[in-house]
């Protein structure tokens, strides 16, 4: 079997068939899949250094839950991440309405959450 019908069968069973999108669509997608990547590695290193640095900042458990949340998020985010470029990917193959990003609530609750605890921590610790 030649490259080119392997690719079209692998995505074909991976993206459900349609047609080809333009591809800056698709290149925009993966934009799209990067930036939400990013993002994810950003909750991820601020999850590590909220349990590294900030010893004297907050008591050991809440460290730790701060920590928790960010890297929960961080994982939450990258498995979301390519679900989405997935989902998008087909719905342009499709031509069909591209879906909303179901994990933005989550993101945005949990960003203010440990946004304002490390808010009162400092406040406190002053």
């Amino acid at each position: 079997m030649a490259d080119r019908e392997r690719r079209h069968s692998r995505s074909a069973r991976l993206l459900g068939g349609g047609i080809e999108p333009d591809p800056r669509f698709t290149l925009a997608n993966e934009r799209t899949f990067l930036a939400w990547i990013r993002t994810a590695l950003a909750l991820l290193a601020g999850g590590i250094a909220v349990e590294a640095f900030t010893p004297d900042t907050f008591i050991p458990p809440v460290r730790a839950a701060l920590a928790v949340v960010l890297l929960v998020l961080a994982l939450l985010l990258a498995v979301s991440a390519g679900v989405r470029w997935l989902r998008v990917e087909r719905a342009m193959r499709r031509q069909a309405p591209l879906p909303l990003p179901l994990l933005v609530p989550v993101l945005a609750v949990g960003g203010a959450l440990v946004a304002a605890a490390v808010l009162v921590g400092v406040l406190i610790g002053r």
